[in-house]
């Protein structure tokens, strides 16, 4: 099979296409025929050697895909072999065949298509893991989405928004700040020209918001903690902004302040599993409904993956970059 290989750690000119044995599944495990992957940050970090993959994991990039079932441990599951799915895998994403955990598998929503379903899963377990598990965002209550423009982003603000809450996000651009409005943000903050603490703290009468789902981290960290609302929770689930920061932790204490963070990718697939089955209840039926849309930026053949990978470290992109792995990848499934 055609795989995309990282020849060492650097710039997206490592990435490159080879010839591996087409892997084979083993217990709880299916082999999808990949159409389309998704493209994320982290691929870009496991890239340039920061980011290495869990023991037993592909050391291949690629952390979401679409496509159909190959061959697999199928007995006693709802699954047969040519059904359409898209799955969280731990790695070897970006090639023509991907081993996943049956348990980590979600069909294609009716009505999407192998590109728009792959860049689903990572965003979205993401999403979900942090700000209505570990953040608890509960009915009533508000979300300030960092990088609200994003692949994370635009799935947050749009699973938020659909579930009734009034979401705030920040951007690096109007374009941006627009794109996050009309995908549900009340909302949206050009951080290169705004203080976000104000506008929050203005758009919220002085309270604050009561979720903050942060990518940034470092010297953004007191700022959140400032626009947080008493009892407010801050989910930090990447540093790009770097890993230090320093914070008032008697502010911390009298406005009994949580301050949470997690990784997705080392977690076991019986965590990943029960995300699935969480997101499959009551998040599949608004994509199916297509109250939630997925917001696909651009799609590139796989052999062009260093182009998505440039694309993605210029910050020029709203939503997903996807690689089409199969001339079939923009198709619609016939479900």
């Amino acid at each position: 099979m055609r795989v995309v290989e990282i020849a060492g750690a650097g710039g997206p000119e490592v990435l490159r296409l080879a010839e591996r044995p087409r892997p084979q599944p083993g217990a709880g495990e299916v082999l999808i025929r990949v159409n389309a992957a998704g493209v994320n940050r982290p691929d870009v970090l496991q890239r340039r050697g920061a980011y290495p993959p869990p023991p037993g994991a592909p050391d291949t990039p690629g952390l979401e895909v679409a496509g159909v079932i190959e061959d697999g441990d199928l007995a006693g599951s709802e699954w047969r072999v040519g059904d359409a799915v898209c799955a969280l895998v731990a790695g070897g994403g970006y090639a023509e065949y991907c081993i996943a955990p049956i348990g980590q598998l979600l069909p294609v929503p009716r009505g999407l298509s192998f590109a728009e379903a792959a860049g689903l899963p990572e965003t979205f377990f993401t999403v979900w893991a942090n700000v209505f598990d570990r953040a608890r965002l509960a009915p009533g209550e508000t979300l300030l989405v960092q990088g609200g423009a994003s692949g994370i982003g635009v799935s947050a603000i749009q699973m938020a928004a659909a579930f009734g809450h009034t979401v705030f996000a920040t951007a690096g651009s109007d374009e941006k700040c627009r794109a996050c409005e009309r995908l549900g943000a009340r909302r949206a903050i050009n951080y290169r020209r705004e203080d976000f603490v104000a506008v929050v703290r203005e758009m919220t009468g002085g309270r604050g918001v009561d979720v903050i789902l942060d990518m940034v981290a470092g010297d953004y960290v007191p700022r959140e903690l400032a626009c947080l609302a008493d009892d407010g929770r801050l989910a930090i689930i990447a540093v790009q902004g770097g890993t230090q920061a320093q914070i008032d932790c008697g502010a911390v204490l009298r406005r009994r302040l949580t301050i949470t963070g997690s990784t997705l990718r080392p977690r076991s697939v019986e965590f990943k599993s029960e995300i699935a089955r969480r997101l499959r209840a009551a998040v599949w039926p608004l994509l199916e409904a297509g109250r939630i849309r997925p917001v696909v930026f651009r799609r590139l053949p796989l052999a062009e993956a260093a182009a998505a990978h440039e694309l993605m470290e210029s910050g020029q992109h709203i939503g997903k970059i996807v690689l089409d792995v199969s001339p079939e990848a923009g198709t619609v499934p016939n479900q």
